[in-house]
């Protein structure tokens, strides 16, 4: 995974984060830090996460390294 995409996947966990506290507690954690949803700050960090969900998208058709392998295939003792 590149620097890139874990910098995206931690703006993803907050956006989900932040979702998740508007859902259950109708609290905007950004909102709340950077001055209002109309704030630039809060749009900046909006548009950030935005992206950062783009960029995760790519993650879902990427090939798993793991199951490309060949299997382990060792006797039983």
């Amino acid at each position: 995974m590149s620097v890139i995409q874990r910098i995206a996947l931690i703006l993803t966990i907050i956006g989900a984060i932040n979702w998740g506290l508007i859902g259950f507690f109708q609290f905007d954690l950004v909102a709340s830090i950077f001055g209002g949803q109309g704030s630039a700050f809060s749009r900046i960090i909006y548009g950030l996460v935005g992206i950062a969900g783009l960029v995760n998208l790519g993650l879902l058709f990427k090939p798993n390294e793991q199951f490309e392998r060949e299997p382990d295939v060792r006797p039983v003792k």
